[in-house]
């Protein structure tokens, strides 16, 4: 089994990644190192440096349709290169080129988001509530006309206390 020296390996990764990144296949038949020694590199930098399973990047919406959208018209080759560079692989390209063609072909959509619903009806009891306010200070003030014309007492009770 051969070794192979720490520069070698970053040389070889830097060509599998970088912004020019050619296949595991053919930089194996132009080096002479095996394709599954170079993918076995790649992996094993790739759990380094962070982008293994276990920490899979969070992709935004904004990033997956910028790599949707520049992997249009791409040839296979170039395609191949993109996907490597992005870290994704052609599945989820796929996905997210279906979900933003799904998003993007939808009609006006019907129907109130919940918060708007929510909106709605808090507006609809707040309505609710200034009219019986209304209604009770409408009331009061009738109140206090009659109290004036009519006076605060009854007319047929003796105003003083029977001794």
């Amino acid at each position: 089994m051969l070794a192979y020296s720490a520069a070698f390996k970053q040389r070889m990764l830097r060509r599998l990644i970088g912004p020019s990144a050619m296949s595991a296949n053919a930089l194996a038949q132009e080096v002479g190192v095996s394709q599954v020694t170079l993918s076995q590199w790649l992996r094993v930098s790739r759990n380094i440096d962070g982008m293994g399973a276990s920490r899979k990047k969070k992709w935004t919406g904004a990033e997956k349709l910028r790599v949707v959208t520049a992997a249009r018209g791409l040839s296979e080759t170039e395609l191949g290169a993109l996907l490597r560079h992005e870290g994704i692989h052609a599945t989820d390209l796929a996905a997210w080129a279906a979900v933003a063609e799904a998003a993007l072909s939808e009609g006006p959509r019907s129907g109130l988001s919940a918060d708007a619903r929510r909106i709605h009806e808090l507006e609809r009891e707040l309505r609710r509530k200034d009219a019986a306010l209304a209604e009770t200070a409408a009331l009061l003030v009738l109140k206090k006309k009659v109290q004036a014309i009519w006076g605060d007492g009854d007319d047929s009770t003796d105003p003083r206390p029977d001794r």
